[in-house]
């Protein structure tokens, strides 16, 4: 996943500019972004607070973690039991 230019106080910030009455070719444009990006922003952080956003953006990143560690545990017990299985 892409990791993103704007903090998540700064997205709020934005989503809230468009929100108070402002285009959305007027905000994307003033920032640099696509209206798309500004759109799925809306979808996935509208109504949060600074606070919210960092907390799920945390969570999401232990979430990749975890289950990149899952992987590479799933992988290692097949290999254990494919070695076990060879010497029975």
């Amino acid at each position: 996943m892409k990791k993103s230019k704007f903090s998540p106080s700064q997205i709020i910030k934005i989503l809230n500019e468009y929100e108070s009455g402002k285009t959305a070719s007027e905000v994307s444009r003033s920032y640099g972004i696509s209206q798309a990006t500004l759109y799925n922003w809306k979808k996935k952080y509208g109504g949060m607070e600074a606070s919210d956003l960092k907390k799920l953006k945390a969570l999401e990143e232990e979430n990749r973690k975890l289950k990149r560690m899952y992987a590479e545990l799933a992988l290692d017990h097949q290999m254990a039991k494919e070695i076990i299985e060879k010497k029975l």
